[in-house]
């Protein structure tokens, strides 16, 4: 399992990487003014709608109903399953593309009623949102497709789909004196990737006899088992994505740049989330589906807590960096061009208040998916509803006094909500992950993560004071020298708080990337010591 997380990881952070410089070619060509926010509103649009029905509730219910009909009918009957899946979702796309198309103006002016007292911008968004919704139609069928080759153990394909739209708004971008402006060529850009990752990923799954056929779908058993699942899937993703709405919502009402704030601060913040949690969720998903199908219970636990501890270890100090230099992060990375140090500032506060909810942000996929793999997905739907609410409450209270900053600290907040509800949840069901498979290298590693943020901050101040003679990159300079300094100095930190054996357990699995992991009973780990938090490590000695 260490080898899969190791591959979807290590693709998401090239995608993430490519997505970084697209990102700093956005601000240079874009900036922080009403293009800018008229693109991110066109493009949130089709994503929102897709982290909905595609990679949300569609890849929870279909990607355990698929790796059950697998492990228990074998191929065919998997193919089969899929093959009437998939002339479903394409109707019901065509269907949604249909309305969304004939009525863009309404369902931009109903999703972003700000814009509408300021027609320029909302005459670009409108214009730009009818050319990138189409980009929903095409990410489904990638889910679709990414879906099928992942519970086929298949991750690379899948996990390096999101290159290909960085790399094609990038050139677009650079094309954009051959456009109307900078935000149609960014819009064509996600139209012409949507196209290349479908292909891509089906050309993969068709070359390794995975392909799909569209068949008129039956109502047979795995199929109703998946609509069952899907319909509270529906409800639980659209109780996070209403959070979401919530924000461009009200960002459409805020002064000019708080779009364009949260959507760079956001995509900072969405770095560890994608290269460790959803890296780590979506291995954990099949992995412990296939596990739960072959009645190992003990497995899948042991799977979900490696996962978790893997995920901290790899995202707290992210969230210590976003916490203590949120400002310098910004300023070096986007500060130039039409994006300014006053941009940069406004972007820096919403960062840190995105960081607040980071390690939860990440956990979500590890905390959903013994649910999901059990085929319950009104559990995942009640704790995202309830958090949601609170979310989207305090997004109106802190709005005001907040602004931007305001909507990402709500949006932290409910992530701490959603991921406190699953584990009380998991707990009363009887298959809560165990406090001794984890509970006290996570609080050595949070304490790491404390003193890691304050020895950035200090790190960032001495630096900015020795660098201050620097004429250019004074910034870039002290960023990537807290970089360099801060990798040291964390390893050092887990290596001496947490101990040889539990570090050196842990590379040993990722430097041999196992693939069946020992089942080891976690209620039996030795709770004094830190190796038992990874069931699948060395155990140590006894006596």
């Amino acid at each position: 399992m260490i080898r899969r997380i190791a591959t979807v990881g290590g693709l998401t952070l090239v995608s993430r990487l490519t997505g970084f410089i697209r990102d700093v070619v956005m601000a240079a060509i874009l900036g922080a003014g009403p293009i800018a926010d008229a693109f991110f509103v066109a493009f949130r649009l089709p994503n929102h709608f897709r982290a909905i029905f595609a990679e949300g509730a569609f890849a929870a219910a279909f990607v355990p109903a698929y790796a059950r009909t697998l492990e228990e009918a074998g191929l065919p009957a998997a193919k089969l399953f899929a093959d009437q899946i998939a002339a479903a979702l394409v109707t019901i796309n065509l269907v949604l593309l249909a309305i969304a198309l004939l009525f863009t103006p309404e369902v931009v002016g109903l999703l972003a009623p700000g814009l509408a007292g300021d027609p320029e911008r909302f005459d670009l968004a409108v214009a730009l949102t009818r050319i990138t919704f189409p980009y929903l139609a095409l990410v489904s069928l990638e889910t679709l497709f990414a879906g099928i080759l992942n519970a086929n153990n298949r991750f690379a394909a899948a996990a390096s789909a999101p290159v290909l739209l960085n790399l094609s708004v990038i050139a677009t971008l650079l094309l954009a004196p051959y456009f109307s402006d900078a935000g149609h060529a960014a819009a064509w850009g996600v139209l012409i990737a949507g196209v290349a990752q479908a292909l891509l990923l089906g050309a993969d799954a068709e070359a390794h006899g995975f392909g799909i056929r569209l068949r008129m779908p039956k109502l047979d058993e795995p199929t109703r088992k998946f609509l069952k699942a899907l319909g509270p899937a529906i409800i639980g993703a659209g109780g996070v994505q209403l959070a979401l709405f919530a924000d461009t919502v009200i960002a459409t009402f805020l002064p000019t740049g708080a779009l364009s704030a949260l959507y760079y601060a956001d995509r900072i913040n969405q770095l560890p989330i994608g290269v460790v949690g959803i890296a780590v969720g979506t291995v954990l998903l099949p992995e412990m589906s296939r596990r739960l199908a072959a009645g190992d219970v003990t497995g899948a636990a042991s799977a979900q807590a490696r996962g978790i501890q893997l995920a901290l270890l790899l995202t707290i100090p992210c969230a210590a960096a976003a916490l203590a230099i949120p400002d310098l992060i910004m300023r070096a990375l986007f500060a130039r061009g039409a994006f300014t140090s006053a941009d940069a500032l406004a972007a820096g506060s919403t960062l840190a208040a995105y960081s607040v909810g980071l390690l939860p942000f990440v956990l979500l996929r590890s905390f959903t998916a013994p649910f999901y793999a059990r085929r319950d997905t009104w559990t995942p739907v009640k704790a995202a509803l309830l958090a949601a609410t609170v979310n989207i409450a305090l997004k109106v209270v802190l709005m005001g006094p907040l602004a931007q900053v305001g909507l990402a600290l709500a949006t932290s907040i409910g992530a701490w909500i959603n991921l406190s509800l699953l584990a009380y949840f998991a707990r009363r069901q009887g298959f809560a992950v165990s406090g001794t498979a984890i509970g006290r290298p996570v609080a050595k590693l949070l304490a790491i993560g404390v003193v890691f943020a304050g020895a950035l901050f200090a790190g960032a101040y001495g630096l900015q004071q020795a660098l201050s003679g620097l004429a250019h990159f004074r910034d870039e300079t002290a960023l990537a020298l807290l970089v360099i300094l801060g990798a040291g100095l964390y390893f050092v930190l887990v290596y001496l708080v947490l101990g040889r054996r539990w570090f050196t357990g842990l590379l040993k699995e990722v430097s041999t990337a196992a693939d069946s992991p020992a089942r080891v009973d976690l209620k039996e780990s030795d709770p004094t010591d830190d190796s038992a938090a990874l069931p699948d490590s060395e155990p140590p000695p006894k006596g």
